[in-house]
């Protein structure tokens, strides 16, 4: 009796265990379809060419000041080089006088003194003429680096604004198939969630009620900048991951987003159905069930499992996206992320 019991007390614990998602967390880069891999080149491309943008400014303003030092040493050295030019000249001119200095030497070592000093007197007056010339070819060469690099800024900027089309025309051709999809799929998602209460009612010996189907997350608005995407998702991220081990990830969030044309509330919707938003993790900073994956930091985790979601199971939540993920449950996962999804 006493093996029974223990038995049918193992039994009840395990059922009393959430069912564990399924998911691949398996990077299927030879699966990757056409749009996904626009997607991911396009925000590659863009990323690319707003660096360079952002270096060829710092180099360009490095130009600036520069050229702004120099052109402020200019006028005082033309002065210097002027007055060297007229010392030289009367020099030039005197050459007699000059000869009777030296040769008024009273002995050899005054003689080589004067010559010492007469040749640092001239040298000055080159020097002053070559530090004008110096001063002139740097300015002249920094004009023509600045130049260069203006127009270098705005090639890339030019390239930057060709990625950034090609990157919103694809995640908004990704949604717009995602929404597609959700319409198919629609019945046989509802089907499937009125079978599930069906059955707990059953369980229950309660009244059959109407399944309640939550409604398609509204559409992301894919037309401005990553920046801007960023400034606008990571904020409602971070108030729905508020006091979870996965607050203050809206950023990370938001920004994975972006790099994959992935809805940005799908990742932390499936961290809350998989792991309580990052509190019961059965791998370190594994917040999605996400096969049997681990990371160091929720930065390299987050990324990861976005990536992951754009390349194995597409833009958004769906019907079949969610037998993928969680075979056992499916109706109940696809509820309750769905759920979650529309609170953010």
């Amino acid at each position: 009796m006493r093996a029974a019991i223990v038995v049918l007390c193992a039994a009840l614990a395990l059922m009393a265990m959430p069912v564990p998602a399924l998911a691949d967390g398996g990077e299927q880069e030879g699966d990757l379809s056409e749009l996904q891999i626009k997607i991911e080149e396009s925000g590659k491309a863009y990323d690319e060419a707003c660096a360079k943008v952002e270096s060829l400014n710092e180099e360009a303003a490095q130009n600036q000041a520069r050229i702004d030092e120099v052109s402020a040493q200019l006028p005082a050295q033309r002065q210097k080089a002027s007055a060297a030019i007229a010392a030289s000249y009367k020099m030039s001119q005197n050459q007699p006088g000059l000869m009777g200095l030296i040769l008024s030497s009273e002995n050899f070592d005054d003689f080589l003194a004067t010559i010492t000093y007469l040749n640092a007197v001239q040298g000055h007056n080159l020097d002053q003429v070559d530090r004008l010339n110096d001063l002139q070819d740097e300015l002249e060469s920094n004009q023509a680096e600045l130049a260069q690099r203006q127009a270098e800024a705005e090639a890339q900027k030019q390239a930057a604004q060709t990625a950034l089309d090609e990157a919103k025309a694809a995640r908004e051709e990704a949604q717009r198939q995602a929404e597609e999809q959700a319409a198919r799929e629609a019945a046989e998602a509802a089907a499937a969630l009125q079978a599930e209460a069906d059955a707990q009612a059953a369980a229950q010996a309660a009244p059959v009620s109407q399944a309640a189907v939550p409604s398609a997350p509204s559409s992301v608005d894919w037309s401005s900048d990553k920046s801007s995407f960023v400034a606008q998702w990571a904020p409602r991220i971070d108030a729905y991951l508020a006091g979870s081990p996965l607050a203050g990830q809206g950023t990370t969030f938001a920004s994975a987003a972006w790099d994959y044309g992935v809805d940005p509330r799908w990742s932390p919707a499936i961290s809350n159905t998989e792991s309580s938003k990052g509190a019961v993790c059965f791998r370190p900073y594994n917040a999605w069930g996400w096969g049997n994956a681990s990371w160091s930091s929720w930065e390299e985790a987050i990324p990861a499992h976005v990536a992951g979601l754009a390349r194995g199971y597409g833009y958004t939540i769906s019907w079949e996206a969610a037998k993928k993920y969680c075979p056992p449950n499916a109706a109940h996962w696809y509820s309750a992320t769905l759920a979650e999804m529309n609170s953010i």
